[in-house]
């Protein structure tokens, strides 16, 4: 189990393992796509991270003599491939169930959305509603700051100041819409229930 349990980069490399097994080349490139934008990720931190991935029992390199593995380039020494083991699924599904309040924020936040479809509705309302909650104190913020400082900033500054508030209100916006999907598939999971038999064996209903 980890000590700490909100580590970003071990979240994304399971999760994408998850998928299916990768060599570090191709998972590199997986993990630029997805944290790069969140400023999370540095590819000098991925084989360290890597290294007690497979210390811990989480991952597990795959012979490269593997057909699996794939063909080694000739002339070049063949790729080590990592896959995910039963304990590292253990331990992605426990950091995804285990989001809390640094999960609102923005380079962690698109990281488990990444991973949605892996985690619980109870796991997914939380995260959503917390990350909506950060943004509206944010919007807030924003709000009073050019408020107050309106009348003393270039038409360039000011251009900048609303073009920061507007995207936090998109976000939250589209955090509502997400919200009420959620809601609305739970409830519909619910219609789909089997409701409890009142009829006997024969076929006859119970008194």
């Amino acid at each position: 189990m980890a000590a700490k349990r909100s580590g970003v980069l071990e979240l994304a490399v399971l999760g994408l393992l998850h998928e299916g097994p990768m060599h570090g080349y191709e998972l590199r490139k997986r993990l630029n796509l997805l944290l790069g934008t969140f400023r999370a990720f540095s590819y000098g931190s991925l084989y360290p991270a890597l290294r007690g991935m497979l210390a811990s029992g989480w991952i597990a390199q795959e012979d490269p003599a593997d057909p699996a593995a794939g063909p080694a380039t000739a002339g070049k020494r063949a790729r080590i491939v990592y896959k995910i083991t039963a304990e590292g699924k253990e331990e992605f599904h426990q950091l995804l169930a285990d989001a809390g309040p640094d999960t609102w924020e923005d380079e962690r936040f698109g990281v488990h959305l990444a991973f949605f479809a892996h985690a619980d509705a109870a796991t997914r309302m939380r995260v959503l509603e917390g990350r909506r909650s950060r943004l509206e104190e944010r919007r807030e913020r924003f709000g009073a700051s050019l408020s107050r400082t309106r009348e003393r900033l270039d038409t360039y500054t000011l251009a900048l100041q609303r073009h920061g508030l507007e995207s936090v209100e998109r976000e939250v916006r589209w955090l509502g819409e997400l919200i009420d999907d959620e809601r609305a598939a739970s409830a519909d999971s619910a219609q789909r229930t089997p409701h409890e038999d009142v009829t006997g064996p024969s076929g006859a209903q119970s008194a």
